[in-house]
């Protein structure tokens, strides 16, 4: 992914206004993320822990998403798997995050969810740069290259459902 400022982050997002846009808290340590490594930009909201950000290329242009995690803490024994990257996690690791809408269907409440890395590390987790504390990705026989391949895939497919009914 291209290094992307602070302005092109905040312009990016579809299922917002552009003053929520304006006010919404930043990754920190923009310019030291490793760009390089990651298919997509995402972070959790440190000042309010239901909220999360994830910023994408999606058919040639940057697509933004805010992001409601619920409150509600998953038990510790069980494991879960991300739905982008497919790597498990123990209960809390994984997060069911809800895009409202964009356009006229957001602005009637209406939302699409999918269950993706609470830090949505997703990126990095399938090149191994970081490891799940508590459960490990599965061996797996495709090549990184494929690996990375189907993230993106379901990535855009939710990106997808996220930007239905909108023009373009």
């Amino acid at each position: 992914m291209e290094p992307l400022s602070e302005n092109e982050i905040r312009a990016s997002f579809v299922n917002c206004s552009k003053g929520e846009a304006s006010r919404l808290s930043l990754p920190r340590g923009l310019a030291e993320l490793p760009w390089e490594d990651l298919n997509f930009l995402g972070w959790r909201d440190q000042g309010a822990p239901d909220r999360a950000y994830l910023v994408a290329p999606y058919r040639g242009e940057r697509v933004g998403v805010t992001l409601r995690v619920p409150t509600v803490r998953r038990s510790l024994t069980r494991s879960n798997v991300c739905s982008l990257c497919i790597t498990a996690h123990a209960g809390s690791g994984v997060a069911l995050l809800a895009a409202r809408r964009a356009g006229a269907s957001g602005r009637e409440g209406n939302t699409v969810g999918t269950y993706v890395c609470g830090d949505l590390a997703c990126s990095l987790y399938v090149r191994g740069l970081r490891r799940s504390t508590l459960v490990t990705r599965p061996d797996e026989s495709l090549p990184l290259e494929r690996q990375i391949a189907r993230t993106v895939t379901n990535l855009e497919a939710f990106l997808a459902k996220v930007l239905t009914g909108t023009a373009g």
